[in-house]
């Protein structure tokens, strides 16, 4: 299996994004900068600095180091703990002596005065008289036991609010502000740091208030000589949080987020989206680290090599290699068919993610894993080629493991559908006219004479009713395209259809997984649940077939009349309405009080 978190080991070809991104900190005609690596969720952002920061780290002048906003939410202003965390840093890995000693003691005096400042700003003065005084006390203590030296023990409410009052002050602020950023640039300067490299991850999972405060930690307090800032975000969920801060101004065309985004962010480097070559080419790298392991390196070294040759024109085949590792030829040809297999489907359903890829092979290598222990082998073609179906077409996959069971494991229908011999097949009739199922069919290697019990044994969790608690983790634009389709409200719900095609065909299916999940196991359907089950469903060519399998699969007593005339608009958008019309005569026989919904539609 493989880990899922970020690498020092470049897989995807950024060698090209690294070197910008190096360049762009060690020039110092650029110095101080500020670096937006911007990348969907999955795409590599997190492995990208890694590997930058891996190489920065080797110069003894750098200082590089990570923060993690998202972690700090809720516990500390976020401002102030980016602050300490340089801080603390610095203090750690250049134990600061002399001049700079005293210079990072102000430094942290002065971290003490802005989360006063910023817990009175926010509260007001008159916080003291109804939190308390521990409202105070356990965050500032340090900065009133400075200032009130032996009262500490002993101090009042009136002490609290002569400091805060004295401390709160504009001129104050101000002073402190501009005293910091003279102390911190004198502070790099005395430590000998030649670039301090901040590398601040995950920002996109904070709220709208801790991505802004980081923002103005940076522009206002740590923007100095000799400073890098890398922040790794989906540059849209950034673009949000602005837009919610500051509403746009009515008649204003301006588009605030980007706006802001670009005063913040000097330098984008955006991560592409891989293609078929760049996905083979990761996955094979995967698999050969997983088949070989140490064994692998010298084969991948030469591949590269190879592919420096001409990059552009790459295509990796057996032929490269035949010959030259022997002991583990057949291995390689295992390895460099099977991920031929998948590159095509998963470049184009997962666009080409290569944190879901991982997480495809990782579920691959689990079930390989399960069958060895209980004294069974699967083949790792047939299985991937299973997993597709399971990964972008659940109800069929459903549909077929239902066939195995009832058939001994060989279904006769893929056979049938392997000869191109629908017309004698009724249960899988609706996906006849389905490209993505028809292409999977043509696929190697085919199933129809294969045993697959096995295989749905140990995938059997899929078999099940969904629950939304197992649809697998969404980006935070799936994520938030869910959210507004499940909100109940028409303006979110349009927001969100907006967004249909910003992600990939596997996180579509898996929101209309999430959304058929709240429908099985509703008592009764709402109006709202059930438009933006419809909405969805035809808000996308792949999810066609899906939707009237679902709408097939609910019984006639659960559908009421004013969801009629939403299925027929469906029918006429995705042009299945000789399915829709059948599914509707049946409903119309079953369930006489849809007869007159039905009638005027039919008719």
């Amino acid at each position: 299996m493989w880990k899922d978190s970020e690498t020092n080991v470049d897989l995807l070809d950024f060698d090209y994004l690294i070197g910008i991104t190096k360049d762009i900190i060690i020039n110092d005609e650029l110095s101080p900068s500020s670096i937006g690596v911007y990348g969907d969720w999955g795409s590599g952002k997190s492995s990208l600095i890694e590997m930058t920061l891996s190489e920065l780290s080797k110069n003894e002048d750098y200082l590089c180091l990570k923060f993690n906003g998202w972690l700090f939410e809720g516990y500390e202003d976020a401002k102030t703990a980016l602050i300490g965390t340089i801080l603390d840093e610095i203090n750690g890995k250049k134990t600061p002596a002399g001049k700079a000693k005293d210079v990072i003691q102000r430094l942290y005096k002065n971290i003490d005065f802005f989360k006063l400042a910023s817990k009175g700003a926010k509260y007001g003065l008159d916080f003291l008289l109804t939190g308390g005084m521990g409202t105070v006390a356990d965050i500032t203590i340090q900065s009133i036991i400075s200032r009130v030296k032996d009262k500490a023990s002993d101090i009042s409410e009136g002490d609290i609010k002569g400091v805060l009052s004295k401390t709160l002050k504009s001129d104050e602020i101000r002073k402190s502000l501009k005293s910091f950023h003279q102390d911190f640039a004198e502070l790099l300067k005395e430590t000998k740091i030649k670039r301090l490299v901040i590398f601040i991850d995950e920002l996109d999972r904070c709220n709208p208030d801790t991505i802004l405060a980081t923002f103005e930690a940076i522009r206002l307090f740590l923007f100095a000589e000799g400073t890098s800032f890398i922040i790794g975000a989906d540059e849209r969920q950034v673009m949000y949080a602005v837009r919610k801060k500051f509403p746009e101004t009515k008649g204003n065309k301006i588009d605030i987020g980007k706006e802001y985004l670009e005063k913040i962010i000097q330098y984008p480097v955006k991560i592409p989206q891989l293609g078929i070559k760049e996905v083979q080419f990761y996955i094979m790298c995967l698999l050969l680290k997983y088949e070989l392991k140490e064994k692998h390196l010298p084969i991948l070294e030469f591949i590269q090599k190879e592919r420096q040759k001409d990059f552009l024109n790459f295509s990796m085949s057996f032929s490269l290699i035949e010959g030259k590792f022997p002991r583990e030829e057949e291995k390689l040809k295992e390895v460099i068919s099977l991920a031929n297999q998948l590159s095509a489907v998963l470049s184009k359903g997962l666009n080409g993610n290569p944190r879901h890829c991982k997480r495809f092979l990782n579920s691959l290598s689990m079930r390989i894993t399960m069958a060895k222990i209980k004294g069974i082998d699967l083949d790792k073609k047939v299985l991937s080629k299973l997993m597709l179906l399971e990964y972008f077409k659940d109800n069929v996959f459903k549909e077929l493991g239902e066939m195995q069971s009832n058939e001994k494991g060989f279904p006769e229908e893929i056979k049938l559908i392997e000869d191109d011999k629908w017309e004698t097949i009724e249960k899988l009739k609706l996906w006849k006219d389905d490209d993505w199922f028809t292409n999977w069919i043509k696929v190697e290697p085919k199933l129809g004479e294969t045993n697959l019990q096995p295989y749905f044994y140990f995938s059997r969790e899929s078999l099940q009713l969904r629950s939304s608690s197992e649809i697998q983790q969404l980006s935070t634009e799936a994520e938030n395209i869910l959210t507004g389709l499940l909100s109940g409200s028409d303006s979110s719900r349009t927001e969100a259809l907006k967004k249909a095609n910003l992600i990939s065909d596997f996180e579509a299916a898996q929101v209309l997984k999430a959304i058929i999940s709240e429908i099985e196991i509703a008592s009764e359907i709402s109006a709202d649940l059930f438009r933006s089950f419809i909405s969805w469903g035809g808000s996308r060519v792949e999810n066609y077939t899906e939707t009237i399998v679902c709408l097939n699969a609910i019984p006639s007593i659960n559908i009421k009349a004013s969801f009629i005339p939403r299925i027929k608009e469906f029918a006429s958008a995705s042009k299945k309405t000789v399915e829709i019309d059948e599914l509707l005569e049946k409903w119309q026989k079953d369930n006489p009080r849809l007869k007159s919904a039905i009638g005027n539609e039919l008719n």
